[in-house]
């Protein structure tokens, strides 16, 4: 039974032992609640609009409808579902169109029990999480101005000079990969208005969520002005 508070989480993956298995270390935590089991992208799609889960663990290569295309309608539901995306491929033909799709986190399956439930409750505050590999991918690429995902919304309506200076300071921890506590002790502020902030420059900017934020730092050359 759901209770106030918790942390409704879909699981999908094409095999019964890897779904069994995230399910009986999740529903180990107090804070979370395991909604449901998928086999494939389309039954992930209907059990989502369904159950409406705040959490979906998405694996990527499955018969049928795959991950990132089962991603990209759950986007399309207009709920307030983050997805994990947890699969054993860190290929640039993987990650770019998962996170393009709107993936909030990107894991490998070698992830520790204890971080993928951190990247659980982090996905469930609309925080992303990243395989350090997959991580220094986005990077080199946003870097070298090629590869990287581009925003899903629409272009900015406004330019990056018309941040204040305050959120230009957030951009640039953001994408250094700071939590908000982490902004909010740095710049000693609360982490009520570090969420504002994030969100502000969002809006400005016309992005879609905290890892576009990044890599639009990087690219934009907002990180080397300091």
């Amino acid at each position: 039974m759901t209770g106030e508070g918790d942390i409704k989480v879909l699981i999908v993956d094409d095999h019964q032992v890897v779904r069994q298995g995230l399910r009986t270390f999740l529903e180990l935590q107090d804070d979370v609640v395991v909604v449901g089991e998928a086999e494939d992208g389309a039954v992930a799609v209907e059990m989502a609009a369904r159950l409406g889960p705040d959490v979906v663990l998405m694996d990527l290569v499955m018969p049928g409808l795959d991950g990132i295309a089962a991603t990209r309608r759950i986007g399309e539901l207009g709920r307030a579902i983050n997805v994990i995306v947890l699969t054993s491929f860190a290929d640039d033909a993987q990650i770019f169109p998962a996170i393009e799709a709107g993936a909030v986190s990107y894991l490998l399956k070698d992830v520790t029990p204890e971080d993928l439930v951190a990247a659980v409750r982090a996905a469930y505050r609309g925080e992303p999480r990243l395989h350090p590999e997959v991580a220094r991918k986005l990077m080199a690429a946003a870097r070298s101005g090629g590869g990287a995902p581009p925003p899903a919304a629409a272009p900015p309506a406004e330019r990056p000079d018309e941040l204040t200076d305050r959120e230009l300071e957030v951009a640039r921890l953001v994408a250094q990969g700071l939590t908000n506590h982490e902004i909010a002790g740095r710049l000693w502020i609360s982490d009520k208005t570090v969420k504002a902030h994030v969100s502000h420059v969002l809006t400005k900017l016309g992005l879609k969520d905290r890892t576009q934020l990044a890599i639009h730092v990087i690219k934009s050359g907002l990180a080397d002005e300091a």
